[in-house]
Parts: structure tokens; C-alpha cells; sequence
């Protein structure tokens, strides 16, 4: 019946990530404009393109803070709730002696997998304060 319950739990999490992933996916596509190739052989107009905007920092920087802060906490909800889950079955295999190997491991992995990606986007987005 635990077990029952959070697989369910499982899935529903997943599928909300999913959903608000493409979504958030779909407006961030849209928002990035195609550009024309450049069709000079000038050496200087090519590098000229280099040193142009320099200083302002690329699309993946310039999100807002609260918008990164939102996508972190959304990130670190479904970690929490998966280490949480991954704890109850190996205390319900390793003290009661419950068949839950396989979903043990399956809640693991999706936890590490998770908190690797959490610890990478927290990097990337919050290392140079």
C-alpha cells in the first residue's frame, strides 16, 4: 500500500515537472530570435562580430533572479520529496524486510540525477554572485 501510494505520488511529480519543463522549454524557444549568416569574407567584419557586445552577459545569465530562485525551488521540491522517498523504502527494505528493491533503486537514481542538475544550474546561474 506505501508502496502503492508513492509510486503514484512518483508519477503525478514527474508528470507536474514535465508539464511546467515544456512549458517553461516553449517560452524561452520563442523568445530567442533566428539570426541570418553572415555572408561577408571581410577578416575585419568577422571579427568585428567577436568583439561586439562583450559586455553584456548571454541569454542563460541575464534570467532574473526570481525567476532562477523559482526554477530552483521547483527543482528542489521533487529532489526533496524523492530523497524522502528513497529513505522510506530502504528503511522499509532494510528493517522490515519489504520486497522494495527495484523502486528503492529507481527513487535513487531519479535522486541523484536530480541533484546533480540542481548543483549544475545552481552553479552556473548563482557562482558569480
Amino acid at each position: 500500500m506505501l508502496l502503492n501510494c508513492a509510486l503514484k505520488i512518483g508519477a503525478q511529480v514527474l508528470i507536474l515537472i514535465t508539464l511546467a519543463l515544456s512549458a517553461y522549454s516553449a517560452r524561452a524557444a520563442d523568445a530567442v530570435a533566428p539570426t541570418a549568416p553572415a555572408t561577408s569574407n571581410n577578416t575585419s567584419e568577422v571579427l568585428s562580430g567577436f568583439n561586439r557586445d562583450q559586455d553584456k552577459p548571454s541569454a542563460i545569465v541575464a534570467i532574473p533572479d526570481k525567476k532562477k530562485r523559482l526554477v530552483m525551488f521547483f527543482m528542489g521540491v521533487p529532489l526533496l520529496i524523492f530523497i524522502l522517498l528513497t529513505a522510506a523504502l530502504g528503511i522499509a527494505m532494510g528493517m522490515y524486510g519489504k520486497p522494495v528493491y527495484v523502486p528503492h533503486m529507481i527513487c535513487a537514481g531519479l535522486s541523484v540525477t536530480l541533484a546533480m542538475a540542481h548543483a549544475v544550474v545552481g552553479i552556473v546561474w548563482f557562482y558569480p554572485f
